[in-house]
């Protein structure tokens, strides 16, 4: 991963992503995919599911299990529409199904896999899906945070404003990675996870960094679900600074950052060494010791 200085023109192209977990024996893990190593966007890294929205997601929204105003409510952004909040959680869905093979619907696990080995042929996502009349699940999502990349992006050349939904595999299924996007897919425990980081064996990029750090101060799916439910999604807003030369990420609750209030637990910056973004109090304060 290389540290980006350019400053990006636009605004943030809405998206989605959806932390997958599951309990394991006395800790949660979490599905993570490795991007393919010549994509545009974060190749090499180790991401959760999930990407850009499109148009068609609107199309949608009137077939998801919940109606669009309690969707607007739960993800508590007054200034969307109850269609564009819905259409979120759309997004959510098809790119979970897109690049994992996970499908929250009215299907079987047999159904879902079928229809994953024909998404794979060539076809859209609407285009497979509109005419079985199945009903999507945005029932299984949970909104869990949302992170805007700042103009002065230090890991990707785009800017995306990305909504983080919290959702379990259903029983039957099974989440893959699809060898085009992605190259590799792994369950790992949130500290594991971290570690190896820190060893350097996989890379990570600074949402999933905080989000990782976020879940290892938990043991359950539960107990991840309840914390999420007692609060609105955090905004999150980097705020980058070039120090000495040496890149700073700042997050809510920081000394730099203009918002005071804390957003999230673990550190509140991040600094560009060893050729990755570390926090300045080392690996425990990731892992909550």
């Amino acid at each position: 991963m290389e540290l980006n200085t350019t400053r990006l023109e636009g605004p943030a192209a809405p998206s989605a992503s959806v932390v997958l977990l599951r309990d394991a024996g006395e800790d949660l893990e979490v599905f993570l995919m490795r991007r393919h190593g010549r994509s545009e966007v974060l190749g090499g890294v180790y991401v959760f599911p999930g990407g850009k929205a499109d148009p068609e997601d609107l199309e949608w929204v009137e077939r998801l299990d919940v109606p669009a105003q309690d969707l607007q409510a739960l993800l508590a952004e007054p200034e969307l529409t109850r269609e564009e909040a819905a259409a979120l959680f759309v997004t959510a869905i098809r790119e979970l199904f897109e690049e994992s093979g996970v499908l929250l619907a009215d299907v079987t696990p047999a159904q879902a896999r079928e229809a994953w080995a024909a998404l794979r042929e060539g076809p859209r996502f609407d285009e497979l899906l509109a005419p079985t009349g199945l009903r999507l699940h945005a029932s299984a999502l949970q909104p869990w945070s949302r992170w805007i990349t700042p103009t002065l992006s230090s890991v990707g050349r785009k800017r995306f404003d990305t909504r983080f939904f919290l959702a379990t595999v259903p029983p039957g299924q099974e989440a893959r990675h699809d060898e085009h996007e992605a190259t590799e897919g792994v369950w790992l425990a949130p500290r594991a996870a971290l570690r190896q980081y820190w060893e350097g064996a996989i890379e990570l990029a600074p949402p999933q960094i905080l989000g990782l750090s976020h879940l290892a101060r938990h043991r359950t799916v539960a107990g991840v679900r309840v914390e999420a439910a007692a609060r609105k999604p955090p905004c999150v807003r980097p705020e980058p600074r070039d120090v000495d030369g040496t890149r700073v990420l700042c997050y809510p609750g920081d000394p730099w950052h203009s918002e005071r209030e804390r957003a999230l637990p673990g550190p509140t910056r991040l600094t560009w060494r060893n050729k990755r973004f570390e926090p300045d109090a080392g690996l425990a304060t990731l892992l909550g010791d």
